[in-house]
């Protein structure tokens, strides 16, 4: 991984720690509430979404980097993440702003549903 992608890992693991700093983007599918924390069994709580973001980043999780059609050229930062057999990927999609961590995307992954469109489709990348 490049040392501007490190750089950027570090920094939007920096914001996600700062609740102040985490905003919701637009276009956006964040819904970690319908997500179960596969740690406590338990769906996640907003708060709960932004430090897991936080811990993934940190741990060195693989992190892909996305141009944006909406704002058109902006980049955005992409993590799948498995939680276990049987489950979907969650799929995360976070980009920075002005000072902040903005997230469009903290939902289950929607690849192979009948429409075969890819999350970034539906997120309307």
């Amino acid at each position: 991984m490049s040392a501007e992608l490190e750089a950027i890992r570090h920094h939007l693991a920096v914001l996600a720690r700062q609740r102040r700093r985490c905003r919701l983007g637009w276009p956006r599918d964040w819904r970690p509430t319908e997500v179960v924390n596969p740690a406590t069994g338990e769906p996640f709580t907003d708060l709960g979404a932004w430090e897991f973001v936080a811990d993934l980043l940190e741990s060195g999780h693989p992190l892909e980097e996305v141009i944006l059609k909406e704002p058109p050229g902006k980049r955005a930062y992409v993590m799948r993440v498995d939680l276990g057999p049987g489950s979907p990927q969650l799929y995360i999609k976070v980009r920075l702003g002005s000072g902040a961590i903005i997230g469009r995307s903290f939902h289950l992954s929607r690849i192979g549903e009948s429409s075969g469109r890819t999350d970034s489709e539906y997120d309307y990348e």
